[in-house]
């Protein structure tokens, strides 16, 4: 009898042991690691992707349609203003202008004729009105047929180069379509594309320069052009700046770019936290706010404002406060008011934590 006592005992004791154990292990605290919001200074620089673009970029076409009959450019050719690029067959034209020609003289004499008898009140005022406008209605028809003749000749609207032929010579072309693609020679654009988010702040803009991986360490000035009013597809606004004029080769167009944005931040609440913090709930972008007096963490709602180069973002919130610690990693393993261990720094003596 004692011995079955002193086993139901020793049970006992070994069941309050494992409910103490199983206790201690669900006390044990979710790590995480934790960062501090930081103040924005009052300078901040913005870095977006851009494309080089030529600062005219045409397609040429002919006003009227045709057999080409020469093609006096190659592709790659610089040209100047006015320099012959192609020309269309003119014998069409050229016998249509003949035949308006000796119709115009037969009805200009004819009416300088009537002209001159009403003048000397030999016929009436129907035949001399009759003169005037025949002689304006064939003059207007010689004067497009002219049109028409000159038109079979394409010159070059400004100096640039020829970028491509889009025809090869003796074939026929219909009026407005490109027979040749050309970029102008003046001071290339660049082109970028803004968020909504800074779009509705470009007022705080100052000033504007880009860079590129094949000129290291050589930064060119940009001037602002203009920013389209209305979103594209991506909900994106297109920003044009041109590039300044100043020392050594200018790029070319279709280079990619980064042009980076110096914004103008004073008066306004910024603050940074790392971008692993952020977290989507019901629509909404937060925060994981620490409180190092009990160790619990609450959400905090935040509005993203652009990504910083460091791997931290900048966003506004009344709640948050610099110096302020918020969860940077493992947010998604935590919820609202839990308590949780923050991730011990690394030491000097101690990389990495291995020992």
């Amino acid at each position: 009898m004692k011995r079955k006592n002193w086993t139901i005992a020793c049970l006992l004791l070994w069941g309050l042991a494992a409910c103490s154990q199983k206790g201690a292990e669900n006390v044990r605290l979710q790590t995480v690691k934790v960062d501090s919001v930081r103040a924005v200074g009052e300078q901040t620089l913005l870095q977006y992707p851009g494309k080089v673009k030529a600062a005219q970029d045409i397609n040429l076409a002919f006003r009227v349609s045709g057999t080409l009959r020469k093609i006096a450019v190659e592709e790659g050719a610089p040209v100047r203003q006015g320099q012959l690029l192609a020309e269309l067959d003119p014998t069409d034209y050229q016998v249509q202008l003949d035949a308006t020609e000796a119709e115009y003289r037969q009805v200009k004499a004819d009416a300088e004729r009537v002209m001159q008898l009403y003048a000397d009140s030999s016929t009436t005022a129907s035949n001399y009105d009759k003169a005037v406008y025949g002689l304006k209605q064939i003059t207007a028809k010689y004067r497009h047929h002219q049109d028409q003749l000159a038109y079979t000749r394409l010159y070059a609207p400004f100096n640039g180069w020829i970028q491509k032929r889009l025809f090869d010579e003796h074939e026929t072309v219909g009026a407005g379509m490109p027979v040749l693609s050309m970029i102008g020679s003046g001071m290339p654009e660049v082109e970028i594309n803004l968020p909504a988010a800074e779009y509705i702040n470009r007022q705080r803009f100052t000033s504007y320069h880009c860079t590129f991986d094949l000129y290291p360490g050589k930064t060119y000035p940009l001037k602002l052009i203009s920013i389209t009013p209305k979103a594209n597809a991506n909900q994106l606004y297109t920003m044009r700046l041109q590039l300044m004029a100043g020392e050594g080769t200018l790029p070319s167009p279709g280079m990619n770019t980064m042009v980076t944005i110096r914004c103008n931040e004073e008066g306004v609440q910024r603050l940074s936290v790392p971008a692993g913090a952020l977290m989507q709930c019901d629509g909404v972008t937060q925060v994981w706010l620490y409180s190092p007096a009990d160790g619990r963490i609450h959400a905090c709602p935040v509005q993203l404002i652009r990504p910083l180069g460091d791997g931290r973002v900048i966003v506004s919130s009344e709640q948050l406060q610099p110096g302020q610690c918020v969860v940077s990693s493992g947010t998604r393993f935590v919820k609202e008011g839990e308590a949780v261990q923050p991730l011990a720094a690394p030491s000097a003596t101690n990389v990495g934590g291995l020992l």
